[in-house]
């Protein structure tokens, strides 16, 4: 299959996708809930014969195109809409209008590039055997939001609706070549698990410190206990990453607190070390805080889960990428990355794959940007184009023959 005007007729839109993509910036919402959001993108597609479904839980929505070639495959493209709680170091003409809240990961360009794929192939739709399924997904910050649309039955699997055959999204990043895309087959990014500690002792005067039972040296015990763990539990074939990233105790310089708390994050790129190195925190924390007579109360916040792409998937986004692009549009990842993505809960559905785009400026130093997560994180938006053509032609490719 041929996909050479993709790109052409992607170019053509670049006005709309960077109109569409500034609007969503300027007014970036959090959570599961983002009307203003997903009211932008119903606007611009209103012309398009799409069939909307939203569910209970979220103000998520899947935008449904049938083709008209008959009946076939089913394929899902998803993009996220939620920002995050941050403000915003820009300086852009639209910068946040939302103080303390930012599109610092780039979900206002998936969104609008997610919309530019819906307007391409929507122009293509009679030629096309089968369905796209376009998922806009609020909550990806930490909220779940693409598991309460599958608990919903958007994504299918109830009420007679199947599970689309495929799905695939894309992930911009600014550290990273301009316009050259990116994935690997198997775990591309980790689980995320967030815990905390809470040490309860007994307070007093800082100058008899015998006299209580001070939680502070017993936290920073099993600070360094549980970086030990890391290192001689775990395999470095099947790597972890435990980071404690805050400790907090006491009010003033002579008081000896009655508790100290440890938060952070655990990584794992296996459902197995998943499992052990939550159980490794609790067992660690527990002990050595029982072992000085103190306690340990261990909270467990489940994250997503790992994200796993189909080889299968993968190769199909690799070709594509080479018969739209060139050769050398696409990097095969050598290693995954510790960060978590909630497009896990679509993968452990449906076979499929996440892809990443380069955003940094072309001629820019990309390891240099400011990268996804940052104040003054930017995107160029002239690579959003290549986007959508990708999104579209992935589309386009697995409909016409599956993974073949």
């Amino acid at each position: 299959m041929a996909h050479e005007k993709l790109i052409e007729d992607a170019q053509a839109i670049a006005g709309e996708l960077v109109t569409l993509r500034r609007a969503i910036h300027a007014e970036p919402e959090l959570g599961l809930h983002t009307p203003k959001t997903r009211d932008k993108v119903r606007t611009a597609l209103a012309h398009l014969p799409l069939e909307w479904t939203e569910g209970a839980s979220t103000t998520g929505v899947v935008a449904v195109l049938k083709g008209g070639a008959g009946e076939g495959r089913s394929v899902l493209l998803r993009g996220d809409m939620d920002a995050l709680p941050m403000p915003e170091e820009t300086g852009l003409d639209f910068a946040s209008c939302n103080e303390g809240v930012m599109h610092a990961c780039g979900h206002d360009a998936h969104t609008a590039m997610l919309a530019g794929a819906a307007e391409l192939l929507a122009r293509r739709a009679e030629t096309l055997k089968g369905e796209v399924r376009f998922m806009f997904q609020p909550g990806e910050e930490g909220h779940h939001g693409a598991r309460y649309m599958i608990e919903d039955g958007l994504l299918g699997g109830k009420d007679g609706l199947s599970l689309p055959d495929a799905a695939f999204a894309l992930h911009v990043f600014p550290n990273a070549p301009h316009g050259v895309f990116g994935g690997r087959p198997g775990s591309l990014l980790a689980a995320a698990d967030q815990f905390r500690i809470t040490i309860t002792g007994k307070g007093g005067h800082a100058s008899l410190p015998h006299e209580t039972m001070d939680p502070i040296p017993i936290a920073c015990e099993i600070v360094s206990a549980l970086q030990a763990m890391v290192t001689r539990k775990f395999s470095v074939f099947d790597p972890v990453v435990l980071t404690v990233a805050r400790i907090e105790a006491g009010t003033t310089f002579n008081v000896v607190p009655d508790k100290a708390e440890i938060e952070g994050t655990m990584r794992s790129l296996s459902s197995e070390n998943r499992a052990r190195l939550r159980e490794q925190v609790q067992r660690i924390a527990a002990g050595v805080a029982g072992a000085h007579e103190l306690t340990a109360d261990i909270e467990i916040v489940e994250g997503f889960p790992v994200t796993v792409c189909d080889e299968q998937a993968v190769s199909l986004g690799e070709r594509v990428a080479g018969e739209i692009f060139g050769e050398g549009a696409f990097l095969r990842l050598d290693d995954p990355i510790m960060g978590a993505e909630d497009f896990a809960y679509v993968l452990e559905k449906v076979p499929g794959a996440m892809f990443f785009l380069g955003v940094s400026h072309e001629g820019e130093d990309w390891t240099q940007c400011c990268g996804i997560h940052s104040t003054r994180m930017m995107i160029d938006e002239s690579v959003m184009p290549r986007g959508v053509a990708m999104l579209a032609g992935v589309a386009e490719a697995f409909l016409a023959r599956g993974f073949d």
